[in-house]
């Protein structure tokens, strides 16, 4: 098959563009899910999007490539061009612009009579006119009335359609907030889309903390944000990480959780079948079925908001059980950025000043092992620490050891 750059099915991309880019990219030797030719054409074709942002490195194991983005100089996300690289057939293309010059003139006009009409007015006109049935037509109005081009209106049994169109929106003053969206949002791919449509963009933002990897999930982040606002469940078909095993799971969609740290993506669910909250990072969910209206969704929304109140990060432990620690930390005469940073960066626990040179931070949350990075970066302050888990102050206490055999010094850390 001869390469091209336009794809039909993006879940294939997404997962070689994961293969290559995000867990490490794979010689043609060490990718064995697909043929050789398979790799050359997938290779190229994300070269065509990404080649001014590939780097590589040779050593003794051969030539090494990699994704090199210094987020100083690149004001936009180049992985949103994977999403503007969809292939059209023959049919889709002469199909587009019949429907939309047919109701042009603002008529309401039904399935068969649209028909009739691309026959009458257009194929008549060619001897080698591809053959269309009133199927494919039904489907194209479906899938355009789903991307608000048509709107569908039902008078008696008929459904009829009409374009949509309105009073364009004056984008060219909004270039530097979608610039911000783009590159900020969980969906900034629909801002890079509507960048495109600008007479001139924005470049005028940088970011310290770009995580550009997650918009290859943006299509099962739509679709799960869709199943959200419409109180549907979902059919998960996931796959774990660690081992490759593929799974299906039916779950009602809660809450899409993003770290701060990462920028990973999690889907937070109710499994009526275990009667649990899960989470799912989104890069594993390979798939999303949006299933039917869930009627008990205001009572799992309840339990997500109560669920909530003991989260840190994502972690649940084992068996939902809560886990106290405490955190006693000090602070000079003009350090009060302590406490206020505390005060910010405390989720669901809380602080309490115990005088002018000490403070208290204490959580009760189902997995205090998930707080040891962060307890980490008040080492120095560090008065007292426990916790009801003896694991994670040994840990903590264990590193310290390590840390100070590691790099020498007298001084204590923690008293």
């Amino acid at each position: 098959m001869a390469y091209s750059e336009l794809i039909k099915n993006f879940a294939r991309i997404r997962d070689y563009m994961r293969e290559f880019y995000v867990y490490g990219f794979k010689s043609r030797d060490e990718y064995d899910a697909k043929s050789a030719r398979s790799y050359d054409n997938e290779r190229r074709r994300m070269e065509s999007w990404l080649g001014d942002y590939m780097a590589f490195r040779q050593d003794a194991a051969g030539k090494n490539v990699f994704l090199s983005v210094d987020s100083r100089h690149i004001p936009h996300n180049p992985l949103h061009k994977a999403f503007k690289a969809k292939s059209f057939t023959n049919k889709d293309i002469t199909l587009h612009f019949y429907l939309l010059d047919i109701l042009a003139d603002g008529s309401a006009l039904a399935c068969r009579e649209i028909v009739d009409r691309i026959s009458d007015k257009y194929l008549s006109r060619f001897s080698d006119a591809f053959p269309l049935d009133e199927s494919t037509v039904r489907k194209k109005l479906k899938e355009y009335e789903g991307l608000g081009l048509l709107r569908a209106e039902k008078i008696g049994r008929e459904v009829l359609y009409r374009r949509t169109d309105g009073v364009p929106f004056p984008l060219n003053s909004w270039a530097d907030a979608l610039a911000f969206y783009s590159e900020e949002d969980p969906m900034g791919v629909v801002g890079s889309f509507l960048m495109d449509k600008l007479d001139e963009g924005s470049d005028v933002f940088r970011f310290k903390h770009h995580y550009i990897l997650h918009a290859l999930d943006s299509d099962i982040l739509c679709q799960l944000l869709q199943a959200i606002d419409g109180r549907r469940s979902v059919e998960l078909t996931a796959q774990n990480l660690r081992n490759g095993y593929e799974y299906r799971r039916i779950v009602c969609p809660l809450k899409i959780y993003v770290s701060t740290q990462s920028g990973r993506q999690y889907l937070l669910g109710y499994d009526g079948r275990g009667r649990r909250m899960v989470f799912f990072r989104l890069d594993a969910v390979k798939k999303v079925a949006i299933g039917g209206e869930e009627k008990q969704y205001d009572a799992y929304l309840k339990r997500q908001a109560e669920f909530d109140r003991h989260l840190w990060g994502v972690s649940t432990g084992a068996g939902h059980g809560l886990e106290h620690i405490e955190m006693t930390v000090r602070f000079g005469p003009s350090e009060d950025f302590i406490v206020q940073r505390l005060e910010r960066e405390k989720r669901h626990g809380t602080v309490e000043v115990l005088d002018g040179r000490t403070c208290r931070f204490t959580a009760d949350v189902y997995d205090a092992s998930e707080l040891l990075p962060w307890l980490r970066t008040f080492i120095g302050r560090i008065v007292e620490l426990k916790c009801s888990n003896q694991l994670v102050t040994d840990t903590f206490y264990e590193d310290l050891q390590r840390m100070g055999a590691l790099y020498g010094g007298g001084g204590d850390a923690v008293q």
